[in-house]
């Protein structure tokens, strides 16, 4: 069972990406990992595997942060159900695959990776970088590979993809609110094959706390959830709040 004072600290970090996913239009999946890496260590915790069960318990919060902004989208009519049909397979297999990869990683390629991707979004958001459009969407087969991309560079850093889904939808003359709508859909089979894929990878590591599925950590998982969206009835915020998707 996991420490009382810890589970707090676990709730701790769900009120802020709530509050720092309603005060900026963003999800909670670039605060979850770091925090989450810095409270495993001060409590000796899986060492040396701390990033894997940060990301893996990252992304399996996704699975229930984003259903409420998925199903706000969807009653607005704003999400390319088709799009998402498209780029679903390559999501699915490029985030399965880079998540079991990752497991496999040493955690100081990981976290170099993340840091890395870290100022790529912090720029990107500074810049308030919106590509224009350029074209339409390509055909199946490119945009597999697009989501493959995307599904991999999403399970090495932890977030539902929206930092790189909106930027290519843009780029392919998709409007900004579609965009927006559609990458929190992209976000639910990011979140599904990279918890999935941290769990298959992890399943058989050894040091991993008690309440482990692979590297997915059922307390921290469940304190985030449940204070997250808490925060977001507790307020009554618009349903981005309840989506760590980036």
């Amino acid at each position: 069972m996991a420490d009382p004072a810890l589970f707090a600290a676990y709730g701790g970090l769900g009120l802020a990406v709530g509050f720092v996913a309603g005060l900026l239009g963003v999800g909670g999946g670039l605060l979850i990992v770091p925090v989450l890496i810095m409270l495993l260590r001060a409590h000796g915790l899986a060492a040396g595997m701390e990033p894997q069960l940060a990301l893996g318990t990252s992304l399996a919060s996704i699975l229930f942060t984003s259903l409420s902004s998925v199903r706000a989208h969807h009653r607005h009519g704003a999400v390319e159900w088709p799009l998402v049909r498209r780029i679903a397979p390559g999501i699915v297999l490029g985030t399965l695959a880079g998540a079991v990869l990752a497991a496999q990683m040493s955690a100081a390629v990981l976290k170099v990776f993340f840091v890395v991707f870290l100022f790529y979004a912090a720029i990107q958001m500074w810049l308030d970088f919106r590509p224009a459009p350029h074209r339409g969407l390509p055909g199946r087969i490119a945009t597999t590979l697009a989501g493959g991309v995307i599904g991999a560079v999403s399970s090495w850093v932890g977030i539902g993809g929206g930092t790189l889904s909106v930027p290519f939808m843009l780029w392919h003359n998709v409007p900004l609110h579609r965009a927006i709508a559609t990458s929190a859909a992209i976000g639910f089979p990011i979140a599904l094959a990279g918890a999935a894929g941290y769990m298959l990878g992890g399943w058989h590591a050894s040091g991993l706390p008690a309440g482990s599925l692979g590297f997915v950590y059922l307390p921290a998982l469940a304190g985030i959830v449940w204070a997250a969206c808490r925060l977001r009835r507790w307020v009554r915020a618009p349903p981005i709040v309840c989506r760590s998707d980036r």
